[in-house]
């Protein structure tokens, strides 16, 4: 049951996305699979994953020498003789550290947008990515594909305001992103940290959450409580001011601010001689 709506959490998933290349053979799940020699299949330099557990692959590599490669690694054709792996890299790193000659592949036809579109859906299927990576791939492809982030969300199977919060984690200063992507703080830290504009002050905080251990509703409180304080300071410089500009104006006189110190100084006025008395005043 759980696989049966993770699955459909995806939406589409990789499926729809894959077209098959219609001069090789089927295989029972749809796809065109080949045997294919090692030295013939290229890394795909637009694989949204960019760090791999050498552990983790070298426990496959001892799998598939065991059982064989269960599941083929999905391509696409270069040229005569040359292949770029779409999905599957840690399959087939983990191969050729046994030194298996030939690898079984599903060849797909595709280009470079559906190539990393496929990819970065692979990988969200099986949770590979860290949220800076996924952040980093939707990014691309919106930039060079074109693509609203509605319809990224319709191509991934992602929500829309799942994809702009990954997207905002790219706004956040590069030593917290290089933290969450070695996992010393989560999407939920990086998210909170994106309330406070100023990149030095988040990283007072970036630290202060990895020395304390603060788990992410505790950062959301400090954070909050921080932002509250500044609100109230910078609200301190207006209020001895509000008396002497609404007897000035004649008429009401409020103002509002932002955590940041900036703000709007707001005059009310109660008929159209009312705003030509206060007009007046500023000619």
């Amino acid at each position: 049951m759980a696989k049966a709506n993770k699955r459909q959490a995806i939406g589409r998933g990789l499926s729809a996305l894959l077209k098959n290349d219609e001069n090789q053979p089927e295989n029972k799940r749809g796809g065109k699979v080949l045997e294919i020699p090692i030295h013939e299949i290229d890394f795909n330099p637009n694989q949204p994953r960019k760090k791999f557990n050498v552990e983790l692959i070298s426990e496959l590599a001892v799998s598939i020498k065991e059982l064989g490669l269960i599941q083929p690694i999905t391509v696409r054709k270069i040229n005569s003789n040359k292949y770029q792996i779409i999905a599957g890299e840690r399959r087939f790193r983990a191969a050729k550290t046994i030194g298996l000659n030939h690898i079984p592949c599903y060849i797909k036809s595709a280009d470079d947008k559906q190539s990393i579109e496929m990819a970065l859906v692979e990988n969200i299927q099986r949770s590979d990515l860290d949220p800076i990576e996924i952040a980093m791939c939707c990014d691309k492809i919106i930039s060079e594909s074109k693509l609203t982030q509605d319809e990224l969300s319709i191509r991934i199977g992602k929500k829309r305001t799942t994809i702009t919060n990954y997207l905002r984690l790219l706004k956040l200063n590069p030593i917290i992103q290089s933290g969450i992507r070695d996992g010393f703080i989560s999407m939920g830290h990086g998210r909170a940290l994106l309330s406070i504009s100023n990149s030095e002050i988040q990283m007072e905080f970036y630290k202060k959450i990895i020395s304390k251990n603060l788990s992410v509703r505790q950062t959301e409180k400090i954070i909050k409580e921080k932002n509250k304080l500044t609100t109230l300071k910078s609200e301190d410089f207006t209020k001895e001011h509000i008396s002497f500009l609404s007897k000035y104006f004649g008429s009401k006189v409020v103002t509002s601010l932002s955590s940041k110190g900036d703000g709007k100084i707001i005059i009310s006025f109660k008929n159209e001689d009312d705003f030509n008395s206060i007009l007046k005043k500023f000619k």
